[in-house]
């Protein structure tokens, strides 16, 4: 059957391949249409989606967090194996994502359900090349935006008072405190997440992925873990920065404002790579077990 494909593929003197014009993702994307389209189609599925995408990272970090105080092979990985995350911990952070969600983002997805009409699907599929080269420029893009936004709310003491550092009240992150933000800062993030796959023209299954990739990326950041296949070890070069550079800029946060990349914070002297430990007293678990916790003000007094 191969020699007929390859025997037939030349036609006199010029040798032409065939080539299959159908993107690779369309078998993917053809079924999707067919069985889940009302749900594709609905606004509220990019909310959905990265509602149930962040509870299920936080859902496997969160086992973790509660396993390591008594599995070594789980402990070795942390960044600050002294820390223990306490159900006191779980709670104060669940609590405030639950609250943002259901007074900010889920009235305003159901707004958004009322006022728009359900989302056509495009019929074909983006081509494989199309589809990777989308997801790589909006992590640009929102690495920029972001950046922006970080360094404005540490630079500008109203800014930081009144909506980021309620982010900052714990020096030590694990996975929950992704989302322990105010509602702007909330909104900002989904924002961006959205807006930006529409300016650069990108098919919706690409936007989708994007969302997807954001929500793993922030959680990884966030959750306290150095793994083997942690993203900053899998991009060369250092120039992604990940959990370790996140994780240094709650304990100095006035360094390594990027979410993804590494470049602008370079560029702009707020790059950090390593750092002491803090203070025995602000890492270990007091009687109330909230080891994790700090000021938010005290935590960004290099800001």
């Amino acid at each position: 059957m191969l020699g007929n494909v390859l025997s037939g593929a030349w036609h006199g003197g010029n040798a032409t391949w065939p080539l299959h014009t159908r993107p690779l993702l369309q078998p993917a994307w053809d079924y999707l249409q067919r069985h889940h389209e009302g749900t594709l189609r609905s606004p509220l599925f990019p909310a959905l989606l990265s509602i149930f995408t962040y509870l299920l990272l936080v859902l496997f970090y969160t086992v973790l967090d509660l396993l390591a105080p008594t599995w070594p092979s789980i402990r070795r990985y942390q960044i600050h194996p002294e820390r223990t995350v306490t159900w006191q911990n779980i709670g104060a952070t669940l609590a405030l994502t639950t609250y943002n969600h259901l007074l900010y983002i889920f009235p305003a997805a159901v707004a958004q359900w009322l006022w728009r009409p359900p989302v056509p699907l495009p019929p074909e599929a983006p081509s494989l090349t199309a589809f990777l080269l989308g997801i790589v420029g909006c992590v640009v893009l929102f690495d920029f935006q972001y950046y922006l936004w970080h360094v404005l709310h540490h630079r500008i003491s109203w800014l930081y008072s009144t909506f980021h550092a309620i982010h900052h009240q714990y020096r030590q992150p694990f996975s929950l405190v992704t989302q322990y933000l105010s509602a702007w800062e909330l909104f900002s993030v989904g924002l961006w997440t959205t807006v930006d796959p529409v300016l650069l023209g990108c098919h919706c299954l690409t936007g989708w992925a994007f969302m997807i990739f954001n929500v793993w990326v922030s959680a990884e950041d966030h959750c306290g873990y150095d793994f083997p296949w942690a993203l900053h070890r899998l991009v060369p070069f250092g120039l992604w920065g990940g959990v370790q550079r996140h994780d240094i800029h709650h304990l100095q946060p006035g360094t390594n404002f990027a979410p993804f990349f590494t470049h602008w914070d370079w560029l702009a002297g707020t790059a950090c790579a390593s750092t002491t430990k803090p203070p025995r007293a602000e890492t270990e678990e007091d009687e109330s077990g909230d080891s994790t916790k700090a000021s938010g003000q005290r935590a960004d007094n290099g800001a």
